[in-house]
């Protein structure tokens, strides 16, 4: 295939040079937004009157079919072509003829790929943003499921204070709902158009931006030529949103690895999402969790070669710039693929609430209510931490618990000490106790259920 390009040049480019530069093994995924904003351009041509309206008709009637073959598989890509751009442009006026050519007219492969590069995030980022709801649904129905669930809350990985499962579950709702918002915010700032920005300069033609930026859906215009063409902040934003995104599964997916362990067991994974051993037969391997942790560094190396590409560059275009898309198509899909295989993962999951309250009556994890006991008693809190803990030194070296010591025992510390302590520290009364504005009481975990059901469907 000629280059469109070739007119200043007297010899063809070494194969091995055009197998470097081209970019249609990679950007041929940007196609559709590639034709429909080619359409939204030639519309606006024939509006300015800068083409007529047979030659929009019938680019617009040759781009739409080009778009059918390629969706039917009847039209392959041609990987000798330099790109996505340049093939269907080659393609139209082989079958348009010379009216294909006046297409370009008014605009350059700068502001081009600009323009399709952020259809084609503004796309993934909605994708993506329905997949993350997709997984909040999933946390919410596993905690309306385990509002009294009872389980040890921890800090340090040491058991520290009995929680809800659903106050635990609460809590990734709360990081994967501020996700949605960070990418609908990235995606805010990058709904304006390039297209008419031309390569850096603008265009000499009395062109109306605002029209195309109308008929594909962007809020306004880039107001400045050179960062239209130049900008590539919207990529990094989007690349920073989902790594942050991937920070949150990879958080949930060490959880779930913990929990279905033996030391844990306080979930089983769905058979649907484990693997087994090739050689020990009793093994169920959370490998799904496992790989959502691993690719989470994956998505961490797109957003680093980002900023890395984008650090040096003057202004305008640069073909380093071609680099962009490798790295932040790797990154949506990778998120995607997380995001759609957690979702069911979650959903699937049979909690074992037995063992979780098992390992809740173990560690002493009451400790701190019978600290507030003391307190309510009228103790210095301080005071009554010491004497606390020197009851736990004790239960230690007994092996006993804070529930199976005997009132006696609790008056060798302190006279304050009477029946009504074991119903301060039962396990379930702790976490009910535990009633200030975002707490693992269930009436507290009502309105964090509540708030999550408002930010997916609604206020009824």
């Amino acid at each position: 295939m000629d280059k469109m390009w070739a007119g200043r040049f007297s010899k063809a480019l070494d194969k091995e040079a055009d197998d470097f530069n081209s970019s249609i093994h990679f950007d041929c995924k940007m196609y559709k937004q590639d034709i429909h904003g080619s359409i939204a351009h030639a519309e606006m041509l024939a509006e300015c009157n800068i083409i007529s309206m047979d030659d929009r008709n019938a680019i617009i009637k040759g781009l739409m079919e080009i778009e059918r073959d390629i969706d039917s598989g009847s039209l392959p890509f041609d990987f000798d072509a330099e790109d996505i751009h340049m093939f269907i442009e080659a393609e139209l006026t082989k079958r348009i003829g010379d009216v294909g050519k006046r297409l370009h007219t008014a605009r350059s492969r700068n502001d081009q790929v600009a323009l399709d590069i952020r259809l084609y995030m503004r796309d993934e980022a909605n994708e993506i943003i329905s997949l993350i709801r997709k997984l909040l649904c999933a946390i919410l129905n596993q905690a309306e499921k385990n509002k009294e669930t009872i389980l040890p809350g921890y800090t340090h990985l040491q058991r520290a204070q009995p929680i809800m499962f659903a106050h635990h579950l609460c809590a990734y709702a709360m990081m994967f709902m501020r996700d949605i918002g960070r990418i609908e915010d990235a995606v805010k700032r990058m709904n304006l158009s390039p297209l008419g920005s031309c390569a850096l300069a603008g265009t000499t033609y009395e062109t109306d931006r605002k029209s195309v930026a109308r008929k594909l859906g962007f809020d306004g215009i880039t107001l400045n030529s050179i960062d239209g063409v130049s900008d590539r902040d919207f990529c990094v934003e989007l690349m920073s949103a989902f790594a942050l995104t991937m920070t949150h599964l990879s958080r949930f997916s060490e959880e779930v690895i913990l929990w279905s362990s033996w030391e844990f067991k306080f979930v089983e994974l769905d058979d649907s999402y484990t693997t087994g051993s090739s050689i020990m037969p009793q093994k169920k391997n959370p490998d799904m969790a496992e790989l959502v942790r691993g690719k989470t560094g994956r998505v961490y190396g797109d957003l680093v070669a980002m900023l890395t590409i984008l650090k040096g560059l003057p202004l305008a275009y640069n073909k380093d710039m071609q680099e962009d898309k490798e790295a932040i198509f790797d990154s949506s899909e990778t998120v995607k693929k997380c995001l759609s295989i957690f979702a069911p993962m979650i959903e699937t999951m049979t909690v074992r609430k037995d063992k979780m309250y098992a390992a809740a009556g173990e560690g002493f994890i009451n400790a701190t209510d019978l600290a507030d006991y003391l307190v309510k008693k009228g103790q210095p809190f301080r005071s009554a931490y010491k004497t606390v803990g020197q009851i736990v030194g004790k239960c230690i070296a007994e092996k006993k618990t804070l529930e199976t010591l005997s009132l006696p025992e609790y008056k060798e510390f302190d006279n304050l000490f009477e029946e009504d302590l074991y119903a301060e520290i039962d396990l379930r009364n702790c976490a009910e106790k535990r009633i200030s504005a975002g707490g693992t009481s269930v009436a507290s975990i009502e309105v964090q259920l509540d708030y999550i059901k408002d930010f997916l469907y609604g206020s009824k």
